[in-house]
């Protein structure tokens, strides 16, 4: 996970080249010999995302505080309190581990369709932007079950 250097002025890059390319698309897939990669900062960042999202804290060896724990919301009462409370746990991670990163608005759904034999699931979307660049927004949805 990368950790924007604020030393760095020019950290954000415009994505003009099409032959550079920013990061790793996961899954891991092979592109003609070589893993496929994202082109632009946004996909990248999008990348990273989902990937914060799907690695529960305590997960990564040697980054005991890397990720989200969402897991431990599924089987809660779903009420209002708990959907603050999980807006403020991804909140915290993204502010701590993406900087980089304003979040405009977070979602939360409790899913009542039967997923992968699980009856619950947290259906949540990020809305975001680039802090550096208000033109840059995007979002990803993440399905916790």
């Amino acid at each position: 996970m990368a950790i924007v250097d604020k030393d760095v002025k020019n950290w954000f890059i415009n994505d003009r080249d099409e032959d550079i390319f920013v990061g790793l698309q996961l899954p891991l897939v092979l592109d003609n010999g070589e893993f496929a990669s994202t082109k632009t900062t946004l996909e990248a960042v999008k990348q990273n995302l989902l990937n914060l999202c799907n690695t529960e804290a305590g997960e990564r060896v040697m980054q005991p505080n890397l990720g989200v724990r969402l897991k431990r919301f599924l089987f809660e009462p779903f009420t209002d309190n708990i959907i603050i409370e999980i807006q403020n746990v991804l909140t915290e991670s993204i502010n701590y581990w993406l900087p980089f990163l304003t979040i405009k608005n977070i979602r939360v759904v409790m899913s009542d369709e039967q997923r992968h034999d699980y009856r619950n699931s947290l259906d949540i979307k990020i809305e975001f932007m680039l802090e550096k660049d208000d033109s840059t927004t995007d979002s990803i949805t993440y399905t916790a079950s």
